[in-house]
């Protein structure tokens, strides 16, 4: 092995590249991000090949004096890091390896002007060497301009893909940098073709407009806009309703002071949120903005700058966790389609079927009896039926048909009570006594890291309700357990909540295995297919729906309730053609 010695500059530059550009979707999140940071309020993007041959961004922002050009050029050399106190970065960029690792791999080109500059300056760079600044024409702002991409580096072109695929992940960074700056006006097109042409908003009008434009008019038609704040942390976006699942996770962004990331400890809370609302194998849709103070967040944990440390992950969580569980609480069936008040006076009860016998499920209040099968519907006014209307009749005993101001409601009556009831019971649920003694302690083998834990988190296992001693080096006898969760696998219970204290130093996992247990009972309680109900039962069921939380969905993630507008029916049947 030969002996130690410095690398030269451009080789150095050739591995940070490695680890900061990996495709030209890289080399244009970069740019971007120090036109941002820049303060531009408009963007002029222009591509070619797919962005192999061609990446070029101009500017509005306040330049580069002439002076710093060749600095900008420079490892580490930044003007973005105030102070050199990485606790507190309020900014895209900080590192100073962006221009110099794009410039090591490609034909680049920084052209700048200042507001003090009479003219622009342009300086250049290819196979490492750098020109000196030269005067040229522009206005004020930056040119950054890249060409053919690993023109130096031929292996590592091989691994990029088609035009298609790479101009794809090219337009996934556009995408991101206009939603979280609806203000910014923006412009792109490859090959000569205009792509994405993108006005600034200053509304709330303009900035859904906005989403629209990036995610398309039907997530803006489903989104649950909300603003969420407490102890300084401020959380809001857009959130689909779960109606509006996907089957993958292509439309989910996650803002953290403007800055797009991926984090298992956001990830995690989302899927909480969501955990009762979604059907299995689907993904929620948001647009999810997160501020909090620079000094709570660590941004400098990787090279791309994609993920973040938060210093209080457990605080971020239930922020985060909580955020989005009340939006989604809102969430009601029928609510969509209208606002008009709820009927008080109409003789509807409030609440659902009550069963009889030993074990069964018991719901206050019962659905009013009555023989009639059908019924005359209410004569109302404009504005004052409910969002789901009245009930028409019940077909092949599992679907109630309604008529609302919209046209023709569907209703999965199974589905629809089976939520009321798992709703109910989660608030039955509620006031029950925190934990209760085991018959016979349950002795459970631990590793040394989880009886650690174990030891560590005492406290936060007796709020849970779980009540443990050590009787030795791997073994733990759990002595009191929260009573829902007597006779279950007490062993995976004790290790789904040490896994969670591991990861984000609190655990929802009693709650969860709770949750679960209650939604079975509803279930088994839930109003069963080929019941015969009366009109003012089903009236009865549909008043419960527009009152009960996420009742869109039943506890399975199935939804509860379709709407087919009047004017579906009447293009079915050629009304009026």
């Amino acid at each position: 092995m030969a002996g130690i010695r410095r690398l030269d500059d451009v080789l150095v530059n050739q591995i940070a590249a490695g680890e900061v550009i990996e495709r030209p979707a890289s080399v244009l999140k970069e740019l971007l991000e120090n036109a941002l940071d820049a303060g531009a309020r408009h963007l002029q993007i222009d591509l070619e090949g797919g962005g192999t041959r061609l990446i070029r961004v101009r500017d509005d922002g306040g330049g580069i004096p002439e002076g710093e050009l060749p600095l900008a050029l420079e490892r580490h050399a930044t003007s973005k890091l105030e102070g050199g106190d990485l606790q507190r970065i309020a900014t895209l960029g900080f590192r100073g390896e962006a221009l110099p690792s794009i410039a090591s791999v490609s034909r680049f080109r920084l052209l700048s002007r200042t507001a003090t500059q009479a003219h622009a300056s342009e300086i250049r760079v290819e196979g490492g060497r750098l020109s000196a600044p030269q005067p040229a024409a522009g206005p004020v702002g930056t040119l950054a301009e890249m060409r053919e991409l690993f023109f130096n580096t031929p292996a590592r072109r091989k691994f990029l893909r088609s035009e298609t695929t790479e101009l794809h992940h090219l337009d996934d960074v556009v995408k991101h940098v206009a939603l979280t700056d609806p203000g910014l006006t923006l412009n792109l097109s490859h090959n000569g073709r205009p792509l994405r042409q993108l006005a600034g908003a200053d509304s709330d009008v303009g900035r859904e407009r906005r989403i629209a434009d990036v995610l398309g008019a039907d997530f803006l038609r489903h989104a649950l806009r909300f603003d969420h704040q407490r102890g300084g942390l401020v959380l809001g976006g857009w959130v689909a309703a779960p109606g509006y699942s996907r089957g993958q996770r292509d439309m989910q962004y996650f803002f953290v002071n403007g800055r797009l990331v991926r984090d298992r400890i956001v990830a995690h809370a989302v899927r909480q949120a969501f955990g009762d609302v979604l059907f299995h194998g689907r993904h929620p849709a948001f647009v999810i903005f997160l501020e909090l103070a620079s000094e709570l967040v660590d941004v400098n944990v990787h090279p791309a700058k994609h993920e973040v440390r938060f210093r209080e992950a457990r605080m971020v969580h239930d922020f985060v966790f909580s955020g989005l569980k009340a939006v989604l609480g809102e969430t009601r069936a029928g609510i969509a389609q209208t606002s008009a008040p709820l009927p008080r006076d109409r003789g509807q009860a409030q609440a659902g079927l009550a069963f009889g016998g030993a074990g069964a499920v018991q719901v206050a209040g019962s659905w009013p009896a009555g023989d009639a099968v059908h019924e005359a519907l209410p004569a109302t006014g404009e504005g004052e039926a409910p969002p789901l209307g009245y009930a028409l009749a019940q077909l092949h005993g599992v679907y109630i048909l309604a008529q609302n101001a919209s046209g023709l409601v569907l209703v999965d009556m199974h589905a629809a009570h089976e939520r009321i009831l798992y709703e109910t019971l989660k608030e039955q649920a509620t006031g029950n006594a925190h934990s209760q003694p085991l018959l016979v302690p349950a002795v459970v083998s631990l590793s040394e890291s989880e009886l650690r834990l174990a030891q560590e988190h005492a406290g936060s296992l007796a709020e849970l309700g779980v009540e443990l001693d050590v009787l030795g080096p791997q073994q733990v006898a759990v002595r009191a357990v929260p009573p829902m969760l007597d006779g279950g696998d007490t062993a995976s219970l004790v290790r789904d909540v040490l896994a969670d204290l591991e990861r984000l130093g609190a655990s929802q996992a009693v709650e969860e295995r709770r949750n679960q247990l209650l939604a079975t009972m509803a279930c088994h309680g839930a109003v069963r297919a080929n019941r015969r109900l009366t009109i003012p039962e089903m009236n009865a069921l549909l008043r419960q729906m527009e009152e009960t939380e996420r009742s869109g969905q039943c506890n399975h993630g199935r939804p509860t309730w379709v709407q087919i507008p009047l004017a579906e029916l009447d293009t079915w049947f050629k009304r009026g053609q």
